[in-house]
């Protein structure tokens, strides 16, 4: 499964992180950079630190999952 990891910093100075699932195949850097952009000039979510105030960093986590046992 992959996972796209946001990450902003909040006026406080603390790291605040969105993860979303699957993200679009070929999703690009612009495209994130864009929504990142239009998430903090909008001010849509609210952390305990205060606005977020910048961009960070974003990742695409690809994760495998093994099931060892299942009850």
């Amino acid at each position: 499964m992959k996972t796209l990891k946001m990450v902003f910093a909040n006026a406080g100075g603390s790291n605040v992180t969105f993860s979303l699932k699957n993200p679009k195949a070929g999703i690009t850097a612009s495209e994130v950079q864009t929504v990142m952009d239009d998430i903090i000039a909008k001010n849509v979510f609210a952390t305990t630190g205060g606005d977020i105030v910048s961009k960070v960093r974003a990742t695409i986590v690809d994760t495998t999952e093994t099931t060892l046992f299942e009850v």
